[in-house]
């Protein structure tokens, strides 16, 4: 997701990075650009220079941090942040991760980097509850899975019992 600089636009749209350049898609937001299954028509370009990247999932359906004994915890998918903005809690540490973007019919439409903040000074589940900066590239799964998990596996395990939806976040 990216928007221009000039004029500032609080979401933006979704775009694709093609050399020193952005071409927005003709897609309202990234899980609509996956459940049209990942296709989209080509609209304006920007010079890379002067755009602002979002998250590019805005309001995920929901966020599922898998821990390394292979289970998980669900995460506040209202804590979306871009990258600089503020985590808005002081002396937040920040875990480092990715995250697979489910796109449509539950396969992994995406990778991007995500970066969990955890601030130890809060009380119980509040140290996680507040924000998860998400982006602002996303890389498909034909430009190669990240290292360190068996996404397919982690995918499985969390549409297990449920259905995933365009959007949902699968972290390591």
């Amino acid at each position: 997701m990216f928007s221009p600089k000039e004029p500032f636009l609080e979401r933006g749209w979704p775009g694709q990075i093609d050399g020193d350049a952005v071409i927005q898609l003709a897609a309202q937001t990234l899980q609509s650009f996956f459940t049209g299954g990942g296709q989209a028509r080509e609209h304006a370009e920007y010079p890379l220079a002067e755009v602002v990247f979002r998250a590019p999932v805005l309001h995920p359906p929901s966020v599922r941090i898998f821990d390394d004994s292979g289970d998980f915890v669900f995460a506040n998918p209202a804590a979306i942040k871009a990258v600089g903005e503020d985590p808005g809690v002081a002396g937040a540490e920040q875990v480092e991760r990715v995250a697979a973007i489910v796109g449509a019919d539950g396969a992994i439409g995406g990778f991007t980097p995500l970066v969990e903040w955890v601030a130890p000074q809060l009380p119980g589940a509040k140290q996680r509850d507040f924000a998860l900066t998400l982006g602002p590239v996303v890389t498909t799964p034909d430009e190669g899975m990240p290292p360190g998990a068996d996404w397919e596996q982690l995918v499985a395990y969390a549409a297990n019992n449920t259905t995933l939806y365009p959007g949902d976040l699968i972290v390591r």
